[in-house]
């Protein structure tokens, strides 16, 4: 069985008010990049990767005209993929949601939110003292994190949360102070989301279940200051002890030298390009016997995506994030 984990920049920009495909020359919601490119390149990655479920990260938009389900079932329809249905969770107001879409033929899916006295259900609020001042922070997800009861043909049943943290970019700062006020109070949000999620974590843990978390977690060890400031980074707050995903396990070794990545961004101050490991799928201690194999279909890392050229720039056109697969003897 073949999962993946997908970032779509801006998908949202590639449908109308009817939950259509557009493809022509307008821009999309990628810089330089039109409707139609990206919307082909999106086809093909789709159709190269085959696979039997795609967490979807920056689904297309759900609200009062539009609907996520739909748009990508008829995404599905369109480019002729298996992962034809899809369900999703708590819809929020960014227009980036997640979604699942899956192979009805492989596997039965179902958002089933969960809550327990340590953590509320992801459209709830969080308790938690940010900054040990003696007064509880109220947080909320902006994307609330997509919870699944997912049962195979083979009648095995695991639980899939899908999850896109915050980002803690200091938008709106108009200085340096106000640029590191904003960035430690955002870093201390999406610790706070971590810790919530990583409580969802424990539970499905104590509770026995097989466990597959994935998604853009905006962040990874090592990734900037303030991670020194906190001690830890998100990742590794969800993590834990018990799940599994080489990648960031790779980054929170002493001394790595060629460090994984599955997004690539350009910084129009210096005029490069710079890459970061965001995205994750990560394992519970149950599914690791089941020959797990992850692949990040980077076009400049990944020799295979780099040697097929129309996949290489298909790959580039199609988002700033890269497919994370895992590959799994689940039946």
């Amino acid at each position: 069985m073949r999962l993946v984990s997908y970032n779509v920049e801006w998908f949202a920009a590639l449908f109308d008010e009817r939950d259509q495909l557009v493809l022509d020359q307008a821009p999309s919601g990628r810089h330089g990049i039109d409707r139609f490119t990206q919307g082909q390149a999106l086809a093909q990655v789709f159709q190269t990767l085959d696979a039997d479920a795609v967490m979807v990260i920056e689904a297309p938009n759900s609200g009062r005209s539009q609907s996520t389900v739909k748009a990508l079932q008829n995404f599905a329809e369109r480019v002729g993929v298996r992962a034809r249905q899809v369900v999703m969770g708590f819809a929020n107001d960014t227009q980036q949601e997640i979604a699942l879409m899956f192979d009805p033929d492989v596997l039965q899916v179902r958002h089933d939110p969960q809550q327990d006295e340590m953590a509320p259900r992801f459209d709830g609020v969080f308790n938690i003292d940010l900054d040990i001042d003696a007064r509880l922070d109220h947080v909320r997800f902006s994307k609330p994190p997509l919870e699944l009861a997912v049962t195979t043909a083979g009648g095995r049943e695991l639980r899939l949360i899908g999850a896109h943290l915050k980002s803690k970019a200091p938008h709106g700062a108009r200085n340096r102070d106000a640029e590191i006020r904003l960035s430690i109070a955002n870093r201390r949000k999406q610790l706070a989301q971590a810790i919530w999620l990583r409580r969802r974590v424990e539970q499905h843990l104590q509770d026995g279940q097989d466990l597959i978390v994935m998604g853009d977690l905006n962040d990874g060890p090592g990734l900037d200051e303030y991670e020194r400031l906190f001690g830890h980074s998100s990742v590794e707050i969800v993590m834990g002890e018990e799940m599994q995903d080489p990648h960031a396990s790779h980054l929170s070794q002493p001394r790595a030298v060629a460090l994984p990545s599955s997004s690539r961004f350009f910084n129009p101050k210096t005029k490069r390009f710079f890459c970061a490991l965001l995205d994750y799928v990560m394992l519970s201690p149950g599914l690791m016997d089941l020959a797990p194999e992850w692949r990040i279909w980077h076009p400049f890392e990944d020799a295979e995506c780099y040697g097929d050229v129309a996949l290489r720039e298909a790959l580039l056109a199609a988002s700033d994030h890269f497919p994370v697969s895992l590959d799994i003897e689940l039946t």
